[in-house]
């Protein structure tokens, strides 16, 4: 499995890049991103799916509704309001700007939905060089969906998010089994850095230079660090599901790190937090 997918390698059309199921090797996450200027007809087929504006502002025609996105100018500047489609609907996006679409099959189909952007908890995680911002769009406390997790995390230039590593790939106590996509943006055209390692048992072994529209696949094993270089803030998209039969985010830190967390008792947030404002 090719977990590292460099932004154009898996462009279809209008849509860059597009994660399946198939195409990733597992058995529920996808995504898709879509540059729009006009309309683009979208088959949700058996996933349920978000509309989630990155840059500009949409409509979605779905199941003889309308939902009028007002989104946001890019992802470092406000949270943005987004619309859930069911599985098995045939959904017309129309308007101009970049929407990630992101997915996960279910066999349940629930209502089309409009998700406000003032519905959507910010929470600002970490301290010191730990600190990031996380939108909590479609999580269980937050949205409903069957089996679709959705947040968004921003990292201020220098600090390291998704940290102390952790993993999700376990039915126990206190852990889910979750696949997972990253899906990042840089600001100012930048880079980052993104870790990802295993085990003995199920290795993998992923440190990859991220850009722009660039995808990490995570199908198990410790991940983390993601690294925002200095004088470029660093954006990602998380997209999370898996067969489990509790729709729960529930993760282990690597022990040999967990330690790091209680740095934070005596270290404050970054000043530069929140973006765009948000409170």
């Amino acid at each position: 499995m090719k977990l590292y997918r460099p932004a154009g390698s898996t462009a279809e059309g209008p849509f860059d890049p597009v994660i399946t199921p198939q195409s990733a090797g597992w058995g529920f996450c996808g995504l898709r991103v879509v540059n729009l200027d006009g309309s683009q007809s979208v088959s949700t087929q058996d996933s349920e799916t978000l509309v989630l504006p990155l840059s500009g502002s949409c409509t979605v025609s779905v199941d003889g509704e309308t939902f009028e996105l007002r989104g946001r100018t890019g992802v470092f500047d406000a949270v943005t309001d987004f619309a859930y489609l069911p599985r098995d609907v045939q959904a017309t996006i129309t308007g101009t700007g970049r929407f990630a679409l992101p997915s996960a099959r279910t066999r349940k189909r629930l209502p089309a939905r409009y998700g406000p952007a003032e519905h959507v908890p910010v929470e600002l995680r970490g301290a010191g060089n730990c600190s990031r911002q996380v939108n909590n769009y479609c999580l269980p406390h937050t949205f409903e969906a069957d089996q679709l997790l959705v947040c968004e995390v921003l990292t201020p230039g220098g600090n390291w998010s998704s940290y102390p590593p952790h993993k999700h790939d376990e039915a126990r106590e206190g852990e889910s089994v979750l696949e997972e996509i990253y899906y990042f943006e840089v600001g100012r055209d930048g880079m980052g850095y993104q870790r990802v390692y295993g085990t003995s048992e199920r290795p993998i072994d992923v440190l990859a230079e991220v850009r722009t529209g660039d995808v990490v696949l995570i199908p198990h094993g410790w991940h983390g660090p993601s690294m925002a270089s200095p004088g470029y803030d660093l954006y990602y998209l998380n997209v999370m599901a898996g067969p489990g039969p509790e729709r729960a985010w529930l993760i282990c830190d690597d022990p040999a790190h967990a330690w790091v967390r209680q740095t934070w008792e005596s270290a404050g947030v970054d000043p530069r937090l929140p973006f765009g404002g948000t409170t």
